[in-house]
């Protein structure tokens, strides 16, 4: 029998609950919705999550299509699913818990008697580190941004190549290989020995409907790639990016892009204009380094030093 919160199955068995991680402000108890899928065949755990923060609502389109299609009689070991972390943020659609003002994606690996966000990233990092692998499905925000899966325990890392080949077998097509702040689970769950990525899928208000359809293809490669599923995985090349070339607006107007999401960029390429409200140009903004082009703002509307893209660069293939 395997549980999860309130949730319990057994071999061959699947099962829905709640996780408790506090009480709201009624003093109702507060539960993080889980699914327990127990394979019929004994194997490894696989750990998914989705809306850390609570404005990414992607990661939640891909456990509503990928756990319907999950049948224990066909599964070798262990999948474990919470699909919405962040609960406060996502009741009331915000990128970080209102309860502390915390993005809960700095949390890792939390405080059982700490704050709101704390205690959930304690009582997830629990569920997380009972696994073989993690995945934390995230996105870029509510920007624009190309698909990709984020490595970021850092290239010298014990897991690095372990990660780096779970983002390779995930296969968005581009990845980030770039050591993250403290407090993300994806380098929290390193540091426990858990090869852990974060697939950032695109960038969006509400649903994506092809990032949905990646982050489902890209679970099913995991399952398959790792012995979940029968059925391997050929997992094709992937471009990554070290690092990222960041850009802000040197005047106030509205902005107009030259580059397309995944346009390579050289450096001294013009990356996006900014002109006044009737179109007459006010500033030029060109390349730094050579990359490719991998976020922009959604809004074309900007005042002075406001973000307005990002480029990534130390791009390679493998």
């Amino acid at each position: 029998m395997t549980t999860l919160g309130s949730a319990s199955a057994a071999p061959g068995e699947v099962d829905f609950g709640r996780l408790e991680v506090g009480e709201s402000r009624d003093g109702s108890a507060v539960g993080l919705p889980v699914a327990v899928v127990n394979g019929a065949r004994d194997g490894k755990t696989l750990y998914v999550q989705a809306a850390s923060d609570g404005d990414e609502l992607n990661g939640v389109g891909v456990v509503n299509r990928v756990v319907p299609q999950l049948d224990p009689a066909e599964i070798s070991g262990t999948v474990l699913v919470v699909g919405i972390v962040n609960y406060h943020a996502f009741q009331v659609a915000e990128h970080r818990n209102p309860i502390d003002d915390t993005k809960m994606n700095r949390a890792y690996p939390g405080d059982a008697s700490g704050t709101s966000s704390e205690r959930i990233a304690h009582a997830t990092f629990e569920a997380a580190t009972r696994a073989d692998l993690i995945l934390d499905l995230h996105q870029g925000s509510t920007s624009r941004m190309i698909d990709e899966v984020r490595v970021r325990c850092g290239t010298r890392h014990r897991l690095h190549r372990e990660c780096l080949e779970l983002a390779k077998t995930f296969g968005c097509g581009y990845v980030l290989d770039q050591k993250g702040p403290d407090g993300q689970l994806a380098r929290a769950g390193p540091d426990e020995g858990i090869p852990t990525v974060d697939p950032e899928l695109g960038g969006a208000v509400g649903w994506d409907r092809e990032s949905i359809r990646k982050g489902v293809d890209g679970v099913f490669n995991v399952l398959r790639g790792y012995g979940f599923l029968d059925g391997g995985v050929d997992a094709e090349p992937q471009t990554r990016a070290t690092g990222f070339d960041q850009y802000g607006a040197p005047r106030g107007g509205v902005v107009r892009f030259e580059k397309e999401l995944g346009d390579e960029v050289r450096a001294g390429d013009t990356l996006y204009r900014i002109t006044d409200v009737f179109g007459t140009t006010k500033a030029r903004v060109t390349a730094d380094n050579d990359g490719l082009f991998w976020r922009e703002r959604r809004l074309p509307q900007v005042a002075t030093g406001e973000y307005v893209c990002s480029v990534g660069t130390g791009i390679d293939t493998y």
